[in-house]
């Protein structure tokens, strides 16, 4: 395994995370007696791998069910110098109900202190004003010793991650970023720039469900898989430090090693796959294209009905040149149904939109409504729930 210096917090971080979020029994909180062991024994397995292959940094959050508990469970048994947790609990207006679910979290995975707090879901500016009215809760459990390093988690668009950061009262940030979005490097060198530790969410799943990779997408990353892709492509910047791997039982990792012995070894490698996904745009749906719907195209709030046209367009565009279809209908059945972790509204009514008056000149704006119709059609036929909300 390597590891980085992850940021101020001078915690040596490897380079790979073991996330908990897929391993656990239930997204609902239910009684110890009401877990089978053979889930149990899974999880245990799947840590002990973790531990074996050095990636000793465990993440979990209190959103996720009975992870905290069966966490807890086999942590315990462990030296507390030996791994590097970290879990997460949302900020809500009342700091008391913040404190509240803090003492459930640690009451859940009984370990004396985490080493790595993050405000959970910093997702818009609203949260993010919330964030601030727990802080002082969370720097007094840092000084009762309960927590030692705050940061946040977030899903939010740029700006609103930007805004977090220069609070400077962030250790570290938990955030999106991987091949197919790169929207928020900008947000990555700004927390370099405070010596913040940054943490890339579910590169593998959010970043294409590259665990079922498309044949377009596999013939560019050739000859090695889309998951090692795109581990070396994140790991190749040094402002990042650790990815995020959503694993569900132990040989999950296997695939993810093979990156991390690849490592500083594969420019070349990159340079050539990066170069072929770029020819895959050119030659499917245009650079300019995919420059504009990545660059150009105002935020769903500013958008009539809410429609989330940035992130409709561009799983149309995956669709398009990687056919990527499982992926786009995944992500586009979100909307409107996963609040504020997948913001924005399908494609409803498009007769009363002016494209010329909202995005001005372009010569893509014809082609706009047409697209959007087609990515309903396409994407539209059934709603997704987020994990949490599974039973």
């Amino acid at each position: 395994m390597q590891y980085r210096r992850f940021g101020k917090t001078e915690l040596s971080m490897p380079v790979l995370s073991c996330g908990g979020m897929r391993y656990q029994h239930s997204w609902k909180d239910v009684a110890e007696s009401e877990i089978p062991s053979r889930n149990q024994h899974n999880l245990e397995a799947t840590i002990e791998r973790s531990l074996d292959f050095g990636i000793n940094h465990i993440e979990t959050a209190r959103g996720y069910g009975t992870s905290e508990m069966q966490l807890g469970k086999y942590l315990r048994t462990l030296p507390r110098d030996s791994f590097i947790f970290q879990t997460k609990v949302a900020p809500t207006r009342d700091p008391r109900e913040f404190l509240a679910t803090f003492k459930k979290s640690m009451e859940l995975h009984g370990l004396e202190y985490v080493d790595l707090f993050s405000l959970h879901g910093i997702n818009n500016p609203e949260i993010l004003e919330d964030a601030k009215r727990c802080l002082d809760t969370a720097r007094q459990l840092q000084r009762d010793g309960r927590i030692r390093f705050i940061g946040f988690s977030t899903h939010a668009d740029l700006d609103t991650i930007c805004q977090a950061i220069d609070t400077g009262e962030f250790d570290y940030v938990n955030l999106h970023w991987y091949w197919i979005f790169q929207n928020n490097w900008p947000a990555i060198l700004r927390a370099t720039a405070r010596d913040m530790g940054v943490f890339i969410i579910s590169p593998s799943d959010k970043g294409g469900m590259l665990y079922k990779p498309t044949p377009a997408f596999m013939q560019c990353t050739a000859p090695h898989p889309p998951i090692i892709f795109n581990d070396l492509f994140c790991l190749n910047r040094p402002e990042v430090h650790t990815l995020s791997l959503g694993v569900s039982c132990p040989e999950d990792f296997d695939t993810h090693m093979q990156a991390v012995e690849m490592l500083d070894q594969q420019s070349n490698y990159l340079m050539r796959a990066e170069g072929l996904l770029h020819r895959r745009i050119a030659d499917t749906i245009s650079i300019e294209w995919w420059q504009f719907i990545t660059q150009q195209l105002p935020e769903w709030w500013k958008i009539p009905h809410q429609i989330n046209l940035r992130v409709i367009l561009w799983l149309w565009s995956l669709d398009q040149a990687f056919g990527m279809r499982e992926y786009a209908q995944s992500r586009y059945g979100l909307l409107g149904n996963a609040s504020h972790w997948f913001p924005g509204q399908r494609v409803t009514s498009l007769e009363d939109i002016s494209w010329e008056a909202l995005l001005g000149s372009s010569e893509f704006t014809e082609e706009i409504p047409k697209r959007l119709r087609q990515a309903h059609e396409w994407f539209g036929q059934q709603d997704v729930q987020r994990l949490s909300q599974s039973d």
